[in-house]
């Protein structure tokens, strides 16, 4: 282990411990409640043979029943949480390494936008120089043998590529065609705002530093298609994207829209990167290599919702947990995700009551009448768009919010319903409280956030481009698209300028510092060795009164620790 990776879970037992210290503390000899541990116990010590055979045994477990495959280390979190990590001698080098690093982020200053822009610049360089000497030295990019190599062992056999198959297909003489599928009607309509903001930060690109194919700017173009968040219009989209609007890459929304066309996708040789969708399948390089993931997986999610409970709610474990899942890929993610963990952790959760709703359901009445009379210590919202509002709401009205915090138990909701405008503040008091892993994003409209250079920058944005600065999934679409943006630059910096493999290299590639995320929150791949983005997130919870998030505690941070995940459409699961 080297000291970069003692020091992030050093960081994570601090950050669980004060989560505790604010909100009751939990009992610091409580195990680690894993299952593959308990299980696994003897009291002689095994051979080595028998070592490897257990050894092997549970990797065949983890593989047949990985609903939490992609999660970011479930048993780092774990023994982070009991206070079981492991120190490890680091090297000289590795120390060099780490000190350079800490060295290079102080030349910074993160207080302007002049010092976020000036140390983005920096970051591009360091990677374009490492990238090129790499592609120079015959290591990366497309070999004699049509096999596309990056860094940790990362390939895509070009070989297998359509015949008419082009490197630069959506790059003109005048522009870069970026196609994007998303939900701009129906339920959950909220998120096509996204691309909205998207596209303000694109045409910021073109009108002040455009990105340069050939020694000649060429301006960003967001191609967008409303599936409404059906699957089945996602496909067609995705085809006419690639048939008849040539695009240089494709960026989806939703998880059961981007599980129907990822393989195809791949199959056209597409980069497919920062998808709008938290599922680990996206954590795929091996199988799926031209696709990325943005967020923080669901996975860790729920990982992190059953380690809070253990270590906020001891005194009224074993809890009893009831979850309001959206019946789609995506709600099925969260679900297994957390049975999973209660399963494997009965002395935190007595039972889990797991209760579907249709996506596209005006009301959620007849689900949390049931869940109510389920008598829930914790609730959990594994939904996403206006449904976690309608939750919010019914809580409130049904009684479900007074009973859980009369017992003194909790209500979460997920991640992907952070905004404050869109979801916590319609519901008025009743949403006062609720807890959230949020992921680490900032809301563009938290009184917190609002001064900050870059927010400042993003809000005046779209306030120029006459969208409302009120609206913070607005302001999401810079937290997409700036790891976006910092990629194209790569890549056009690399011998051979902007195509196709140089972006996905440059992807796979990619460490930046993100400010649109909260400090603490490492934002980086590389290659088949570290395939998700974010891999950390804070604790927060609401205060209606004021209309904000309030973190408690330090961030929790496992860059580099998810496990990859190949996932099984038929039946849930990382394999």
């Amino acid at each position: 282990m080297t000291k970069r990776r003692m020091w992030r879970l050093l960081a994570l037992l601090f950050a669980f411990s004060l989560v505790a210290a604010a909100c009751g503390g939990g009992d610091d000899d409580a195990d680690d409640g894993g299952a593959g541990e308990t299980e696994t116990e003897t009291t002689a010590a095994p051979s080595d043979d028998e070592a490897m055979e257990e050894e092997m045994e549970e990797d065949e477990d983890e593989g047949a029943t990985g609903a939490l495959g992609g999660a970011a280390a479930e048993e780092d979190i774990e023994a982070a949480v009991a206070g079981e990590t492991e120190e490890e001698e680091m090297t000289e080098e590795e120390m060099a390494e780490e000190e350079m690093a800490e060295e290079a982020e102080m030349m910074f200053d993160r207080s302007t936008l002049e010092g976020i822009f000036e140390e983005a610049a920096a970051r591009r360089a360091k990677a374009v120089a490492t990238l090129t000497e790499k592609i120079e030295a015959g290591e990366y990019g497309v070999g004699d043998d049509g096999i596309l190599r990056g860094p940790e062992g990362f390939e895509i056999d070009m070989n297998a590529c359509p015949d008419d198959w082009s490197d630069t297909t959506g790059i003109t003489d005048s522009q870069i065609r970026i196609g994007h599928t998303t939900a701009q009607s129906g339920n959950l309509a909220a998120y096509g705002n996204i691309a909205y903001g998207w596209e303000n930060y694109f045409n910021w690109i073109n009108e002040n530093d455009p990105i340069t194919v050939g020694g000649s700017a060429r301006d960003l173009t967001l191609i967008v298609k409303d599936d409404a968040y059906v699957a089945a219009q996602t496909i067609e989209f995705v085809d006419e994207l690639i048939e008849a609007e040539n695009v240089f890459s494709i960026l989806t929304l939703g998880s059961p829209n981007t599980l129907a066309v990822y393989d195809k996708i791949n199959e056209e040789c597409i980069p497919h990167p920062f998808v709008m969708t938290g599922h680990p399948a996206w954590g795929d390089p091996v199988n799926h290599p031209w696709t990325t993931i943005m967020q923080m997986s669901y996975s860790t999610e729920s990982i992190l919702w059953g380690a809070w409970i253990k270590e906020n709610l001891a005194d009224l474990l074993p809890v009893k947990v009831a979850g309001l899942v959206m019946d789609n890929d995506f709600g099925l993610a969260y679900e297994l995700g957390f049975e999973e963990w209660a399963g494997a952790n009965s002395d935190v959760v007595s039972e889990y009551l797991p209760v579907r709703h249709d996506p596209a359901a005006p009301t959620l009445t007849n689900e949390m009448t049931t869940i109510l009379a389920f008598e829930p210590d914790v609730f959990i919202s594994m939904t996403a768009g206006n449904p976690c509002l309608l939750a919010i709401q019914e809580a409130g009205q049904s009684g479900l919010y007074d009973d859980i915090n009369a017992k003194g138990g909790a209500l979460f909701t997920p991640s992907v319903c952070k905004g404050i405008e869109a979801y916590m503040k319609p519901a008025g008091d009743s949403a006062d409280n609720w807890w959230i892993i949020g992921g680490g994003s900032k809301d563009s409209t938290d009184p917190k956030f609002v001064d900050e250079p870059f927010m400042s920058f993003v809000n005046a944005n779209l306030e120029a481009g006459g969208l409302d600065s009120k609206v913070s999934l607005y302001a999401i679409g810079y937290t997409y698209g700036y790891p976006y943006g910092e990629a194209l630059r790569i890549a056009a910096d690399l011998p051979g300028g902007l195509n196709r493999t140089n972006f996905i290299l440059a992807v796979r590639s990619i460490d930046v510092y993100h400010p649109m995320l909260l400090d603490g929150i490492i934002t980086q791949l590389n290659g088949n060795a570290d395939a998700y983005f974010v891999e950390g997130s804070d604790f927060s919870q609401f205060d209606a009164t004021v209309q904000t998030w309030n973190q408690v505690g330090d961030v929790v941070d496992v860059n580099g620790k998810s496990t990859n995940c190949a996932w099984d459409k038929d039946n849930g699961g990382c394999r």
